[in-house]
């Protein structure tokens, strides 16, 4: 069974969308840290042109994958009203945190019945600095099935990449910002891949949901379809090759929710792409809980797909 210290620390780290320095501070100074006990070293591209996302390539990449690094949460705006970072859940006395030019905070959500606002509650009574970011205050919990806690999505999409990275010897890790709130970084750095290494497959390390057809406890989930299709040639493949090493997976088949993948497919990069996940509940909460066997199956099936797409 994996170790999930680095999991704990990976949630967090506060990095909604729109300040995804934090999180990709930490992977670079990670990455650093440990390349050297990987199987094969990677080149890694940060920082100018590439804003706060990361790409890592290995040998002679034909397959990317994406793992969004940002996740939801709340900005605060006038008169201690909140507003939305991406979907969060809207829970009346949910502990958030943040730090403004004052220092640390802790609060909590307030639901305003009468005209659907949002507001907080601050145990300092303080005003909070206008435009701060906050956050569900971590709370990692581990028994011997489940893992719960705040902002699994997508901090188990981006662990299972760095679990994967240790033993990848050809292809790339990408860590993108922005796709809980609409994307925006995909589709340079698609171009990245595709122009500079010829890249034209991708698998989207996300976390997906668990529903009437999708069950905890059943496997990693492959996702058919949601508000994007993928190319069924490449579906088919992926499913063949899990098929054919055994791997213990779900077909997911969605009407609605997008990724990464959502994103490529909107650009006019030739990329295939497939989201791949494990299912979690309570979803955009900060009781995110998923089964520990599906992520073994899904760091399995990276490990996998990597090496035989």
């Amino acid at each position: 069974m994996s170790d999930f210290h680095l999991l704990e620390k990976l949630v967090q780290i506060q990095a909604p969308s729109g300040n995804e320095a934090p999180l990709k501070d930490f992977i670079v100074d990670y990455v650093t840290t440990n390349q050297s006990r990987w199987k094969s070293k990677p080149q890694v591209f940060h920082g100018k042109g590439f804003q706060d996302a990361i790409v890592m390539v290995f040998g002679k990449p034909t397959t990317a994958i994406f793992a969004h690094m940002d996740s939801i949460g709340f900005t605060v705006g006038y008169d201690n009203n909140l507003i939305k970072i991406g979907g969060p859940q809207l829970i009346d006395g949910t502990e958030l945190v943040g730090e403004d030019s004052i220092g640390k905070i802790e609060t909590e959500l307030v639901m305003v019945e009468e005209d659907d606002d949002i507001t907080y509650r601050c145990s300092s009574d303080r005003m909070i600095d206008r435009g701060t970011s906050l956050t569900f205050k971590p709370n990692f919990r581990e028994d011997e099935e489940y893992i719960q806690s705040p902002y699994m999505d997508n901090r188990l999409g981006v662990w299972v990449a760095l679990e994967v990275a240790k033993t990848l010897e050809n292809g790339a890790i990408v860590f993108s910002t922005y796709e809980e709130h609409g994307g925006g970084s995909v589709g340079y750095l698609g171009r990245f891949l595709y122009d500079q290494f010829d890249i034209q497959q991708a698998l989207i390390s996300d976390i997906t949901w668990v529903t009437e057809g999708i069950k905890h406890g059943k496997g990693v989930a492959i996702s058919m379809r949601d508000q994007g299709i993928p190319r069924r040639s490449y579906l088919d493949k992926i499913v063949q090759i899990a098929s054919d090493h055994s791997v213990h997976f779900q077909l997911e088949v969605e009407s609605a929710g997008g990724s990464d993948g959502t994103m490529l497919q909107k650009s006019d990069l030739p990329f295939d792409w497939c989201f791949i996940g494990a299912p979690e509940d309570h979803v955009h909460s900060p009781d995110e809980k998923v089964h520990k066997s599906d992520i073994e199956d899904m760091i399995k099936i990276y490990q996998i797909l990597m090496k035989n797409l």
